[in-house]
């Protein structure tokens, strides 16, 4: 189970890096949309590292 919960953090957190990626290629970039993607990021790999 753990290992399924872990899994699915990393998709999500490769998912927020390709968005931040794909937005910071935008001639105009969010970056306010990117700040908050990056938070969301930093939240779910906090949760990755913390031991179940």
């Amino acid at each position: 189970m753990e290992n399924g919960h872990n899994t699915a953090l990393m998709a999500k957190h490769a998912g927020l890096e390709n968005q931040i990626a794909t937005e910071t290629r935008r001639p105009n970039p969010d970056t306010i949309l990117i700040a908050e993607l990056k938070k969301r990021k930093l939240r779910l790999k906090e949760e990755i590292s913390q031991p179940h």
